[in-house]
């Protein structure tokens, strides 16, 4: 326990492992002031008109299909059509119809809408006759802000490999690695007393920053534990990887943020990417990561009905990887008996 004490006394002083903790809880906080924004607003079509040139029924029309922003003049919607962080289409007036004033660096589906816009004006009437039924956004449209929220408490539970591996090289560099080795401690012990704090520390800053950022039902509070348990003990257990074959600080900060992409990056790409019944979404287990970026995504969108699979995945990672940990520490005296 005093070993543990006076790892928690490092944490102080390790200014690393205080944004690793701190900043995915700020990060759940910003996301959930966004919980009154309409994500489904990110895909509707922005529209730019000058001050007092359309008619009446041309406004209304085009503000019927899309968002507005009006321009004093036409300088200032040439302008703001040609700015690369725009997708924006021009419209204006042209001989008792509309012209759209378009880019060229526009994404197809935007350069398809401005340069059908004028014939679809033309057809208004036509169109008004065609039945069109609206129906209610299912709670999939807000995936965008369900993918911040993964993506944050994933980075959270990476806290617990932040700390370990900077805790052991921290000693190398000091020395205290040499004391570990003549104290009577099993590597049992050890890796106990190494692991156990990267764990909480983990489990913790997921849990705040769930709290932070998240809806919780009752029924999810177990699966949503589980899931961060497992995924923080793995984490832990690849800081305590990171610490061993680090050969100094800076390393160790390479090996960090190398892991860390890895992490975070690859699930995030499998999940946009690839179908959830292909070989290659069960080829992305290989990645520990994985099963707990798809268990929180499922948990997210309120589909954690069927979840017990990214379990046994994240139970057989924490399985092997700690086997392999004493299998290749075996030779080293890390620990003492």
């Amino acid at each position: 326990m005093r070993g543990i004490y006076h790892q928690l006394k490092n944490i102080r002083r390790d200014k690393m492992c205080i944004l690793s903790f701190l900043l995915p809880v700020i990060v759940g906080l910003a996301i959930n002031l966004l919980s009154d924004v309409s994500f489904s607003t990110l895909g509707e079509t922005a529209f730019g008109i000058v001050q007092n040139d359309l008619t009446e029924e041309m406004a209304d029309w085009v503000e019927q299909n899309g968002s507005v922003t009006v321009y004093e003049d036409m300088e200032g919607l040439q302008m703001a059509v040609i700015d690369p962080a725009t997708q924006m289409i021009g419209v204006v007036r042209d001989s008792g119809t509309i012209k759209s004033i378009l880019s060229g660096d526009e994404f197809q589906l935007y350069k398809t809408i401005g340069d059908k816009l004028p014939q679809l004006f033309e057809e208004r009437e036509a169109m008004r006759l065609v039945a069109v039924e609206a129906r209610p956004a299912q709670s999939d449209s807000l995936w965008p802000k369900s993918l911040l929220i993964v993506i944050t408490m994933v980075t959270a539970m990476f806290m617990g490999c932040t700390f370990n591996a900077m805790s052991i090289i921290g000693e190398k560099e000091d020395g205290i690695s040499f004391i570990n080795e003549i104290l009577p401690m099993t590597q049992q012990e050890y890796v106990f007393q190494k692991i156990s704090l990267g764990l909480v520390g983990g489990i913790l800053s997921t849990i705040a920053t769930a709290f932070a950022c998240m809806k919780i039902e009752i029924e999810q509070l177990f699966p949503l534990l589980l899931l961060i348990v497992l995924s923080a003990f793995i984490s832990a257990l690849i800081g305590m990887y990171i610490g061993r074959f680090s050969s100094g600080l800076m390393a160790g900060i390479v090996y960090i943020k190398m892991i860390m992409i890895l992490f975070i990056a690859p699930p995030i790409l499998f999940y946009l990417m690839i179908p959830a019944d292909s070989i290659g979404r069960i080829l992305s287990y290989l990645l520990p990561s994985s099963a707990a970026f798809y268990g929180l995504m499922d948990l997210v969108n309120g589909r954690g009905q069927n979840i017990s699979s990214y379990f046994a995945v994240l139970l057989i990672h924490c399985v092997v990887w700690m086997l392999f940990y004493f299998i290749t520490s075996s030779g080293s005296k890390n620990s003492t008996e």
